[in-house]
């Protein structure tokens, strides 16, 4: 569990705060002023070195493919004081504030850091927060500095929550597609994970897909399964998000009941798919048969609550 200082909130400042000059720049040039940078992977910069570590302890189980936590309290989001510098609305993103910490983003600036998978497990969850924020921003500002609908360049706004296209005389927001990722359990109470024929040899996860235009977030759950595997799922229920920028989705994750239990993988696009038993999962970690999501998605968060029962 993370220490009470580390639980502090991430506050997203609202609208009117952010569209206040003032404000912002008050923030800016106040003791706790932080300003970071999101690197190529995407990666951000932490207070310490890249953990040498090849394992993540789950309740006993050691997963192949994320870090050791035992000692990640030391590890801290790394970022240089704002008033050093001045501010420039079109250059820096104000992210939101981790206790007395205001912490701002830089896009000029492509610092090389730790990758994104990496850093989210290892920071408290506030600042967990505030990298996902900064990647999902900067890459939006970098990718799309033009309005969609006429094709004019556009300018940051509300220091960095939004762009404005003159030409259309409106507000652009950031775009971010949904996508679910399900937790198919058996009457066994048996897993289903699948192998993308695109992964490393022995990667295995849950399935996932996007959320087509017109779809519930229920018929997407059930096209996915359908698709992938041909099994049909029952007893739908929301578990959990999480924000994943990489580039700009929305993981929203599920449990379901299979009501049959023969898979018949897409040939397209599964490698393989099957049935685990808790028991199995530590045996075919050690045998190298099968790699685990890493500790940072939601994948992991969802298995890890399968092995520990809470399903």
């Amino acid at each position: 569990m993370l220490d009470s200082d580390l639980r502090l909130r991430f506050d997203r400042f609202d609208h009117s705060r952010r569209s206040d000059p003032a404000w912002v720049a008050e923030r800016w040039n106040s003791p706790g002023g932080q300003i970071m940078s999101v690197g190529a992977g995407p990666s951000v910069n932490v207070g310490r070195d890249q953990p040498d570590g090849d394992h993540w302890l789950i309740g006993g189980l050691a997963v192949l493919g994320g870090v050791d936590r035992s000692d990640s309290d030391e590890v801290r989001l790394a970022g240089q004081p704002s008033r050093r510098s001045s501010y420039d609305a079109q250059r820096h993103l104000l992210l939101g504030g981790v206790g007395d910490v205001t912490w701002f983003c830089d896009l000029s600036v492509a610092r090389p850091g730790l990758d994104l998978r990496l850093a989210v497990p290892l920071l408290p969850a506030a600042e967990a927060a505030v990298a996902m924020t900064a990647v999902a921003l900067t890459n939006w500002h970098r990718a799309e500095p033009y309005c969609p609908g006429c094709g004019g360049p556009s300018q940051i706004r509300q220091a960095g929550a939004a762009r404005w296209c003159q030409g259309c005389q409106q507000d652009l927001f950031p775009r971010t597609d949904p996508a679910v990722i399900v937790a198919v359990t058996d009457d066994r109470d048996r897993l289903l994970l699948a192998h993308n024929r695109l992964w490393e040899q022995a990667r295995y996860s849950l399935v996932a897909g996007f959320v087509e235009a017109g779809e519930t977030l229920e018929e997407a759950v059930q096209r996915e399964i359908a698709e992938e595997v041909k099994v049909q799922v029952d007893r739908i229920r929301y578990v959990a998000s999480q924000p994943w920028p990489m580039p700009r989705s929305l993981m929203l994750g599920f449990a379901a009941h299979a009501i049959g239990t023969r898979l018949t993988p897409d040939e397209g696009e599964i490698g393989d798919a099957r049935w685990f038993r808790r028991d199995q999962i530590p045996g075919a970690i050690e045998d190298g048969s099968l790699r685990l999501p890493g500790p940072a998605s939601i994948a992991f968060r969802l298995i890890r609550a399968w092995i520990e029962g809470l399903l």
